[in-house]
């Protein structure tokens, strides 16, 4: 890989730059693999994912890499949602999210950019009891691809919402965090993605730190007094890092937080003009590619919008709640009906998710149970990817191969099975639904997340 040589010296006087170590770590062609287990479908303390030997990411407790890149494509648990391909790198937020939120239950989190769900996905394995997570993307082909993901993730206290960060404006003071991984140059990903390179300028970079500074200015109000706002990028660019963090403190306000490092760790704490620190992720110096991050608590307030809905959603009625509790477990639910459609929602955060539905262009709340249709209940299969499923509900086993025809949406063989609904599963882990039924099986698995190609 042959970096440019205008890029280079834009990096000239960047804390942590070697010239020859960061070119020689481009041109020797490395690849890092790593992935982050799901902590309730997954396997702590994994030794192999995929039949790939892995070994721990230092600053995540799910966080692994894999001695080299499998087809995940072709890996049943991946499509279980045991598991999330992540760049090491961008785990970094556990730390900086579990160091800042010390034992604060019930808090309110919105990741304003968060396509295609990385980040959005390790929030919900770190938030703690009764706490809501509002996953964003402005830019609606890549919304669809979040929701799919927060779907596979299973979780029920999540919305997803396509909105612009400006939108957010009028919900004064709601959030407890902001995690803002902002659009920016992408030089960072520059091993990940060669092609990338081409799209780099010095102006790209002028264009992207001004962007970054709209996106803050937009949003900061929804952020309550004392919250955090947790920005990053996956540039190298000092007018993107360091010079936005002296903007979120002159021109915002922000007071800036410190993290406690592991020196072992590699990552560089880094020093603006103002005195603020962040911490950079530099390839040459630990296993992982280019990372930025740095951390505001907000010290004035916005004057608090009151969460009073106007109008409330339709209630799924006796009848549906107990046809729905045939499948899942419904205590400490409230089951919202929208035509044919049931939705679980949190009963903890009812007027919240009502709140947003009414201020925000929801795409998808809580968990999906399924669609009525004459006085039955089709499960859907944001069902089958949650912990909601009752225990007895039956679930049938499938080997690798048929497995792998499950997901391409081809029929399937299966001898001795009576009719009716059934999990199908990979080593225990729900993959969707199958309907048996003499002589055939209907493969419920969503066309529009289907394998596509052939082994």
């Amino acid at each position: 890989m042959s970096l440019p040589a205008i890029f280079l010296d834009s990096l000239t006087g960047t804390p942590g730059f070697d010239l020859q170590a960061f070119s020689q770590v481009h041109r020797s062609g490395e690849q890092v693999t790593s992935v982050r287990v799901h902590p309730q479908k997954g396997e702590d303390n994994s030794r192999t994912i995929a039949g790939i030997p892995a070994s721990p990411v230092p600053w995540s407790r799910y966080g692994y890499y894999l001695d080299e890149r499998p087809s995940f494509t072709f890996d049943p648990l991946f499509h279980a949602g045991t598991y999330y391909v992540q760049e090491a790198s961008s785990m970094f937020l556990e730390q900086a999210f579990l160091q800042l939120n010390k034992g604060e239950e019930g808090i309110k989190v919105l990741d304003l950019c968060a396509a295609p769900g990385g980040k959005s996905t390790h929030l919900l394995s770190l938030l703690p009891a009764n706490s809501l997570l509002v996953s964003n993307e402005v830019i609606r082909q890549r919304a669809g691809v979040l929701k799919e993901n927060i779907i596979k993730w299973g979780a029920e206290n999540a919305v997803v919402t396509n909105n612009d960060p400006k939108d957010f404006a009028h919900l004064s003071g709601f959030f407890d965090v902001l995690v803002i991984d902002a659009p920016c140059s992408g030089s960072g990903l520059f091993r990940r993605d060669p092609e990338a390179i081409q799209e780099w300028s010095l102006n790209n970079v002028a264009l992207c730190s001004q962007r970054q500074q709209r996106i803050l200015a937009d949003v900061w109000p929804a952020l309550k007094e004392g919250g955090v706002l947790i920005y990053s990028t996956c540039s190298y660019s000092a007018e993107e890092d360091e010079q936005i963090m002296d903007w979120i403190q002159r021109e915002l306000g922000g007071e800036n937080c410190l993290l406690t490092v592991d020196p072992a760790w590699g990552i560089l704490e880094t020093t603006s003009e103002s005195s603020n620190r962040g911490y950079r992720f530099w390839p040459d110096r630990l296993k992982g590619e280019g990372f930025f991050l740095a951390c505001f608590r907000k010290t004035t307030g916005d004057s608090v919008a009151p969460v009073k809905p106007r109008k409330l959603p339709d209630a799924a009625s006796k009848a549906d709640r107990e046809m729905t509790g045939r499948w899942m477990d419904v205590s400490g639910k409230t089951l919202i009906r929208h035509q044919q459609t049931v939705y679980a929602w949190p009963a903890e955060l009812y007027n919240e998710f009502v709140w947003l539905l009414e201020q925000t262009k929801v795409l998808y709340s809580g968990i999906k149970t399924g669609e009525l249709m004459r006085d039955k209940l089709v499960p859907d299969h944001a069902m089958a990817m949650s912990s909601l499923v009752l225990p007895g509900i039956r679930r049938v086993e499938l080997d690798n191969g048929a497995a792998i025809r499950y997901l391409q949406r081809k029929d399937i063989q299966l001898v001795g099975q009576t009719p009716g609904w059934a999990l199908a599963c990979f080593q225990g882990k729900p993959l969707g639904w199958l309907n048996i039924l003499p002589g055939r099986v209907n493969n419920y698995y969503p066309k529009e997340l289907r394998i596509l190609k052939d082994i």
